[in-house]
């Protein structure tokens, strides 16, 4: 885990729970003579602006996005064979919803491989597309500020992949 001294405003962030967003500023309040440093994230794509504690940085998972050896090694693991799971799908999903809120980009390359699904739309509950979409945008948005791409090219390099599975 990167130290929560190395952040600085401007930098990209993923916070587990919501994806990759930027560091817009650190605010200081003073709060009964305590200063407290906030770290302001911004997800501008889900209009949403997260204030964090500098000093809970670390315990929520607040990480840098992922350098390009790590990003190729998920994109690559996206061309493995799947095996097709037998268990419950409630159990499943919860296993699937806890990798995507690692925040891991390797956990969320296994969930995009293990609920793809090649023009087979309607053998998917709903719910098995809705978390194969959230993983799939997360995933997307850090491979583009990864390889300084727009989000649609990215999208179509993580499908190129899929489709040589």
């Amino acid at each position: 885990m990167v130290s929560k001294e190395s952040f600085r405003v401007g930098d990209f962030v993923v916070y587990p729970a919501h994806g990759v967003g930027k560091l817009k500023e650190i605010e200081k309040y003073d709060l009964c003579g305590t200063v407290v440093e906030l770290l302001v994230i911004e997800f501008s794509r889900d209009h949403m602006v997260l204030k964090l504690p500098k000093q809970k940085a670390d315990s929520s998972g607040l990480r840098p996005v992922c350098g390009k050896e790590e990003m190729d090694a998920a994109l690559s693991s996206l061309k493995k064979a799947t095996n097709k799971k037998k268990s419950m799908w409630n159990r499943r999903a919860q296993e699937y919803e806890s990798k995507i809120n690692s925040g891991e980009v390797g956990s969320l390359a296994d969930v995009i491989r293990e609920l793809h699904r090649d023009g087979e739309v309607g053998d998917q509950s709903y719910s098995e597309r809705q978390i194969y979409q959230l993983a799939f945008d997360r995933f997307v948005r850090e491979l583009s500020i990864v390889e300084e791409v727009d989000e649609e090219t990215a999208s179509q390099k993580v499908h190129e992949m899929l489709h040589v599975a």
